[in-house]
């Protein structure tokens, strides 16, 4: 199958892809200022990406996938500040993510993974996955795309060794698949300090802390040193590992109770 982006098939063809059993992928993102140099739907459009090339892949392989149009917006809060932002509550994600699986689930599919592209949805949405799952009765999955490429993402960026905020990773994709949207006369200026994500913190302590208080510019790394060839590199790996996420099917029965005995 060539096309593998919902909103792109017909009713026909999506009803023969339930009846296939197929995994769907949500992916999630975020609309949040990146920085003077990235447009603010940076967290959106590379989970699309991401979605798109990793569905292709496991397609290719052993799983049938269709990845269904993103949710735009998610808790963006702490970018607030910046103008240019839009933040969703908490129960309005819950009830929208809530909504569309139970969509995806009506038109036949028993095989969801929710794919996150933004560092502030992610401690919202593991919660979230377990209510989802409780409320639908269908087990559904969580992943972050830099989570899942997390060795492609080390092993690629010269001075960071995860994902931050309009950084060198950010930069670079979006130079790769959208280079028109770059601001290039403003990257000079794309730089700030480095930020540990919430959900990967070893500080015992959590306190919510707005953007513009860590950083003047609104980046978190250092656009400076993208490249395109440095963002294809990332988006090839972090699709391979969500493809190899989707192969191992983790909706199996056994992987399932597995993972519910911990």
């Amino acid at each position: 199958m060539s096309e593998v982006r919902w909103n792109r098939l017909t009713a026909a063809e999506l009803r023969a892809l339930a009846v296939q059993d197929a995994v769907v992928l949500l992916p999630v993102g975020a609309t949040e200022q990146h920085g003077p140099h990235l447009p603010t739907g940076v967290d959106e459009f590379l989970a699309s990406e991401v979605c798109r090339r990793a569905a292709v892949l496991a397609s290719e392989r052993t799983s049938v996938v269709v990845v269904t149009p993103s949710v735009p917006t998610g808790l963006s809060e702490h970018h607030m500040p910046f103008g240019g932002t839009l933040t969703l509550s908490l129960p309005t994600l819950h009830a929208l993510l809530r909504d569309i699986c139970r969509s995806v689930i009506r038109a036949g599919f028993s095989r969801i993974l929710i794919v996150n592209g933004h560092g502030g949805n992610m401690t919202a949405l593991n919660a979230l996955t377990t209510e989802l799952t409780a409320e639908l009765a269908t087990p559904i999955a969580f992943a972050s795309y830099f989570g899942a490429g997390r060795d492609a993402v080390r092993d690629t960026l010269e001075i960071q060794d995860g994902l931050m905020h309009a950084c060198e990773g950010e930069t670079s994709m979006m130079m790769a698949v959208f280079p028109e949207l770059i601001r290039a006369e403003h990257l000079p200026e794309a730089h700030g300090p480095r930020i540990t994500l919430p959900a990967e913190s070893t500080d015992p302590v959590y306190m919510a802390v707005s953007f513009d208080r860590i950083t003047a510019s609104g980046v978190a790394g250092d656009a400076r040193v993208a490249s395109p060839e440095k963002g294809e590199r990332l988006l090839t790996g972090c699709a391979a590992a969500l493809a190899d996420i989707i192969v191992r099917d983790p909706w199996a029965k056994e992987d399932v109770e597995a993972q519910s005995a911990h």
